[in-house]
Formats: C-alpha cells, structure tokens, sequence
C-alpha cells in the first residue's frame, strides 16, 4: 500500500509532465502557476483528514489526497524551471542550479523537522505534521499571488511538439535526465532502508544520517555550481563517474562508516544531473519553452520511477531465492542485508549508463566550439 501511494504519485507527476508536453498552449501559464500551490493545499488537507471523511475507505483518501499534491509537484517541476530561465540572468546556469538546490535544502529541513517532530508527539500525529506542513504551499500562495510571471514559450499547436520530437538530440537530452533522475532518487530513496536493514541503525538515524546528509550533499554540489560552477557538460560526466563508483562502494562494503559516507557522497556526485540536463537541453533547443521543460521532467520522472522500484524487486527477490539466502549465510548476512546491496548494485547500472550519455554530451559541445572556432577564424 505504501509502494502504491509512491507510484500514484510519480505516476500522476508524469502525467501532469506529458500533459504539458503537447497541450502547454492550452493554458494560461500565469493563473496556473499561482494556482500550482494551492493544489498541494487541497491535497495537504484532503490527506490528513481521510481517518475523518473516510472512516471506512481511509486508504482511497490517501490516494486522493497524493494525486492532487501530486499534480501541484508535476506543475512545479514543469513550469518553475522555464520561469527562472525567462528571468534575465548574467549566468542562467547558475540561476537554474540555485533554484534546484532550494529543493536538496527543504528536503534537510523537512525531513530533520518531521523527525524531531514524530519522535516528540509520536507516529499517531501524522496528521498534524502534515497541516503544520501545509504552510510551506500556502506561503509560496501568498508569495505568487502579486508576483509578475514571464512570459513562458510555448509550441503553438501539438503538431509543433509532435515536430520537436524528431530531433534526435532531444532524446539523448532525455536520456541524460532519466538516468540522472534515475541515479538521485534510487539513493534518496533507499539510504535510510539501506543503513537500517544493512547495518542495523535505527529509523530515525537511517533517515538524517542517510536522507538527511544525502540532501545535504545534494544541496552543497548545486549551492557551489550556482556560486562558481562552468563547463556543465564536464561537471555531469565526472559526477556520474562518481555516483558511479558510489554506489558500487555501497554495495560491497561491510563497513558502515564507507557505506555512510557512500550514500552522502553520491548526493554530491549526482548534484547536477537533473538540473544540469535541464540547462544542457535548454540551450539545444533555445525556441522550445515549456515543451522541453516538460518532456525533460517526464524524462526525469519516468527515471526517478523505474530505478528506485527495481532495486526493491532486486531486494525483494533476494528474500526468496535460496541460492541468495545460502550466499548471504556464506559471509555472514542475512538474505535482508545481502539483498539489499545487490539492489544498489543494480542500481550502480543507472549511473554507469549515464558516463556514456554525458561524454557524448561533452564530445557535441566540443565538437560545435570547434566549428564556431572554425568560422570565426575564417
């Protein structure tokens, strides 16, 4: 029940995400946007409150409540992006990488807060962690509601998308962000499982020792490339390369200080792969507007999707294979423990994929500095 509440949610963000690949057009951008958080509001309230409207269907409003907060994350990522790229900025890439390390920064916050907050009052009051919750949206309400919104480019029928998408760099574009979306929320979304299930930590350490100081991490490597950071394309593939080496660590170590610092250290290695792909497919296609915004987020949702579920089924087959369960015995785990690191091996897949797609990614930029070289010259 929980795993389904996980896909409703990337599900409905993906939808949201394609919606807004062919029919962006259809809607005003400014009322949208303003209306974005107060659909995570609704959705707030309407979680909270199914043990009250729903005594005896308390799980549908659940669900209820994940799609429509759902929806206003999928507006966000699609529609936040191209704002603060429509603003005037000295450097848009370091504009782009300060906007998504505000989101590695609330996840610290949120998570050390909701932590503290459980482990004071109890898991029972879930429901008032979860109203306390909802000022963040209605403050970003009160914020949008007298700010001016760009204009937003947007393909002016679903034939000029349907035209977008037989560029062939628009897929590599995509495929960079997959596998980056892919590689981020794998480990954010398994660190705490990983150090409690591997190392026999409790809960609430998994979660601010693993979580926690991955958001950190996350945080630290955009905060830096929007002080000081170039050469994105660089950046991406040396990160994967790193996130790479990462999770392998994780996977083999039996020491839990390697397997902590593993875990953090790939928030920083994948730091830039979602908004560095956004800025990569952003100058490729420099007329695309919210379309290349909203296919890259459908890309990077579909990545954050796939990944972190096939690592459960890897850990979930473990449980129940005997070859497995007999080699865990063989060097002292359990088939729990053992499962676990193979799920993230698996998962080491997600990034080494990526050092392929980000180095053809910096052979095309060198390849079209050297023609532009080439012309000036002549």
């Amino acid at each position: 029940m929980l795993g389904l509440l996980v896909l409703v949610n990337f599900s409905t963000q993906l939808a949201v995400d394609l919606i807004f690949s062919f029919f962006s057009h259809r809607f005003n951008m400014s009322k949208t946007i303003k209306l974005m958080p107060w659909l995570s509001v609704i959705g707030f309230a309407i979680y909270s409150a199914a043990p009250l409207l729903l005594p005896n269907a308390v799980f549908f409003g659940l669900l209820l409540g994940t799609a429509i907060f759902s929806a206003s994350s999928g507006l966000a990522e699609v529609l936040l992006s191209p704002v603060i790229a429509a603003l005037p900025s000295d450097d848009p890439e370091r504009a782009m990488s300060g906007l998504h390390s505000a989101y590695a920064w609330g996840v610290v916050v949120v998570i050390i807060l909701a932590t503290a907050f459980l482990a004071v009052f109890g898991a029972e009051r879930w429901q008032v962690l979860v109203m306390v919750a909802s000022a963040i949206p209605v403050t970003s309400a009160l914020l949008f509601a007298k700010a001016e919104i760009p204009k937003l480019e947007t393909p002016g029928c679903v034939t000029g998308a349907v035209r977008m998408l037989r560029q062939p760099w628009l897929w590599v574009c995509v495929a960079a962000i997959f596998l980056g979306g892919a590689a981020e929320v794998t480990m954010s979304q398994w660190a705490s499982s990983y150090l409690e299930k591997s190392f026999g930590v409790t809960k609430a350490l998994g979660d601010v020792f693993g979580v926690a100081l991955f958001a950190a991490m996350l945080g630290l490597g955009r905060t830096l490339y929007s002080k000081i950071g170039r050469h994105i394309e660089r950046v991406l593939l040396f990160g994967a390369i790193g996130a790479t080496v990462c999770y392998i660590a994780a996977g083999l170590t039996v020491s839990p200080v390697i397997g902590l610092i593993a875990c953090a250290f790939t928030g920083f290695c994948v730091s830039m792969m979602w908004p560095g792909s956004l800025v990569v497919a952003a100058e490729r296609f420099p007329d695309g507007g919210v379309f290349i915004y909203a296919m890259m987020a459908a890309g990077g949702d579909l990545g954050a999707s796939v990944a972190p579920q096939l690592v459960g089924v890897v850990a979930d087959f473990a449980l129940k294979n005997e070859a497995v369960i007999a080699a865990a015995a063989n060097v002292g785990m359990n088939a729990e423990q053992l499962g676990m690191k193979l799920g993230l091996l698996v998962g080491a897949v997600f990034p080494a994929l990526a050092v392929i797609v980000y180095f053809t990614l910096l052979k095309k930029r060198e390849e079209r500095c050297s023609d532009k070289y080439t012309v000036v010259n002549k």
